[in-house]
């Protein structure tokens, strides 16, 4: 399902007003994302099953993509009262962020693992 369509389907309400409308609600945005990574893309750096150092970052970066989670538990603790309407706003935008910006930079460095050996490969010869 593409974002627009499960944010559609799951009736978000993206609250871009209650986001801009303080600096500390717009600086949770990169400390939330920075979490994401650190909790769901960290763990991959301890698989040994892929060669490199490098596919080992591109898989916690594609690892730390997530949406759907912070929009359920966004909405349910907005619900219970356990959440602000201005961290459900960060904590969805950080989620599009990731869908962004992770998979872009995993590939980046794929595909400056497959560029490097063609690159040695050339200065030898």
């Amino acid at each position: 399902m593409s974002v627009p369509a499960f944010l559609v389907a799951t009736g978000v309400q993206f609250q871009l007003n209650a986001l801009f409308a303080s600096a500390t609600n717009l600086a949770r945005v990169p400390i939330l994302l920075a979490a994401l990574l650190l909790a769901r893309g960290l763990p991959a750096l301890l698989y040994k099953s892929l060669a490199t150092r490098r596919q080992r970052l591109a898989a916690g970066f594609l690892r730390a993509t997530s949406l759907s989670f912070l929009v359920v538990a966004g909405q349910i603790g907005v619900e219970l009262h356990l959440l602000r309407p201005a961290v459900y706003a960060a904590l969805v935008a950080a989620g599009l962020l990731s869908l962004l910006l992770f998979p872009l930079t995993a590939l980046t460095l794929l595909r400056a693992a497959e560029v490097e050996p063609r690159d040695l490969l050339a200065a030898a010869s």
